[in-house]
């Protein structure tokens, strides 16, 4: 074939000599092999002196022959290289450090007096593949007029799952709060804290504002604004049984607390009328508005039917009269 001209110039590279050399590991393949195919070759020639022209007649033996012995030479070159050897021991080194690092781990926990288990993060499962944060004490503004009755739905209903510390202050801007928020504050005094469950603090601050609003950053003003929001907040750091995110109903829920939020913001009561025939459309032949068991959906609908005083029982249709009782015996409002 013709020759071609080199393209690239030849230059003379300078390495740094900061740094340590490493073997060349072409160089040691090629070394390997060379030694390989010098023992294969002494072994052919070996043989055809010994065995002549007969040696074509016997040509699968003598293959099988060769790869045995190019496999137990390769094997011994490995075996004779320091580099290899090394590595193996620095491993074997390593393992032994974190076997003891394993052992003093365990003493340290006898000691403590903690579980030997791992701990298992099933934030995935329970709570629609959000990550979990620690729970922090939260501030909720709301006025006398518009009550979070979902508070004290939520505390009697999650009486056996979980704890909600509500505390309650009176902001300078409001003279007096009335008769039906002082009521509200003694029912939620009447349910003992059970220690022994997880908890979430709140303090809920009467004041003169015009939407209900929840603080749940320490560290900067992030409010979350209106009851609904703040029910959906709260069912994602209650417990595991309220929480929607991974149930086939989870678009349902939200759909049914929308709702909500409509129903309390219609001007008149031929509106609200027509939100409670959605709603009555949304629980159809179930128990709950979340299936057969009690949700946030309910806590929902209740705390905002309460707060409607306008729609009396005969706005309601048997299917939510029934429901209502039902839900009663869960909130206890």
């Amino acid at each position: 074939m013709y020759e071609l001209k080199t393209l690239l110039p030849q230059f003379d590279i300078k390495l740094p000599n900061c740094m340590y050399e490493l073997k060349n590991v072409s160089l040691a393949a090629n070394t390997v092999a060379n030694k390989a195919n010098a023992a294969v070759t002494t072994s052919g020639v070996s043989r055809r002196r010994k065995y002549g022209n007969n040696i074509f007649k016997t040509k699968s033996a003598t293959c099988a022959l060769d790869l045995d012995i190019l496999g137990r030479q390769i094997q011994q070159l490995l075996k004779e290289d320091d580099s290899a050897a090394a590595v193996a021991q620095r491993q074997a080194k390593v393992l032994q450090q974190l076997e003891e690092l394993k052992a003093q781990m365990t003493k340290i926990r006898s000691n403590l007096g903690l579980c030997g288990k791992t701990v298992q993060h099933t934030t995935a499962y329970q709570n629609g593949g959000l990550r979990e944060e620690p729970l922090h004490d939260i501030v909720i503004n709301g006025h006398p007029n518009f009550i979070p009755y979902a508070l004290l739905a939520l505390k009697n209903a999650w009486r056996n799952l979980f704890t909600i510390d509500v505390k309650t202050f009176t902001h300078s801007t409001m003279a007096d709060i009335g008769p039906a928020a002082r009521e509200f504050e003694a029912n939620l005094a009447k349910l003992p804290i059970n220690e022994s469950k997880p908890k979430i603090n709140v303090t809920l601050i009467w004041k003169n504002c015009e939407h209900t609003e929840m603080i749940s950053s320490p560290t900067m003003y992030v409010p979350i604004y209106g009851e609904v929001n703040i029910i959906r907040y709260l069912g994602r750091v209650g417990p595991a049984e309220y929480r929607y995110e991974s149930s086939p109903l989870c678009n349902e829920i939200d759909a049914v607390l929308d709702i909500c939020y409509q129903l309390l913001r219609c001007a008149t009561h031929k509106s609200q009328v027509a939100m409670v025939r959605l709603l009555d459309r949304r629980l159809q032949q179930q128990q709950y508005f979340g299936g057969a068991e009690m949700s946030v959906a309910d806590i929902g609908v209740y705390s905002s039917l309460i707060r409607m005083p306008a729609i009396t029982d005969k706005d309601l249709t048997p299917a939510l009269l029934a429901w209502r009782k039902r839900a009663r015996l869960i909130t206890q409002i």
